[in-house]
């Protein structure tokens, strides 16, 4: 199959984080399908190494899967328009209270290629300074510190599911660690 054409996209329903549409899209042989299709304005996540070399992370409650879970830093981006490594700054500092002046891109991913176009940029942030935690309302974060070996053990002990995490903490260790 060498082409596919979009005939039309319907906003179904306008959220805080998410758009969803209905596309509607046709193949060579001129079959048409619908495609449920969520539109994300992306993201930034933060893989924040102490000058000890331990990993920051946030546990924080998840309402899709009803449980905290174990995660990198990270959020999305306020516009469309911002650059990540503008977002993973602020959001380093809003979710551990730690600030970085120096971050470098690790890997960039696509969460959810099947219907969603969600991107999120991997960033390394070196030099920590210590700052305020800034949550959101409703929002709440413990911080902690982990060896990159722990962390390598918990994503394959599944301790550890989140996509980006696991991306980020593998590639970290891959990059970094196990050279």
């Amino acid at each position: 199959m060498e082409k596919l054409e979009r005939l039309s996209r319907e906003l179904v329903y306008k959220g805080a984080v998410i758009d969803l549409y209905k596309d509607k899209v046709v193949d060579e042989n001129g079959l048409v399908k619908d495609y449920d299709t969520i539109l994300h304005k992306g993201a930034a996540a933060v893989v924040a190494v102490t000058d000890e070399g331990k990993i920051i992370m946030v546990r924080q409650y998840r309402n899709i899967l009803d449980r905290f879970t174990l995660e990198l830093p990270a959020g999305g981006k306020d516009t469309i328009d911002e650059p990540t490594i503008e977002c993973a700054a602020r959001e380093l500092e809003e979710e551990t209270g730690y600030k970085s002046d120096d971050l470098e891109l690790l890997l960039s991913i696509k969460t959810t290629v099947a219907f969603c176009n969600e991107g999120i940029d991997i960033y390394v942030a070196k030099n920590l300074k210590r700052s305020k935690q800034h949550l959101d309302e409703g929002e709440f974060i413990d911080v902690f510190e982990y060896d990159i070996e722990d962390l390598v053990s918990m994503v394959y002990e599944q301790k550890i599911q989140d996509s980006k995490t696991v991306c980020a903490i593998l590639a970290y260790y891959n990059k970094y660690v196990n050279r």
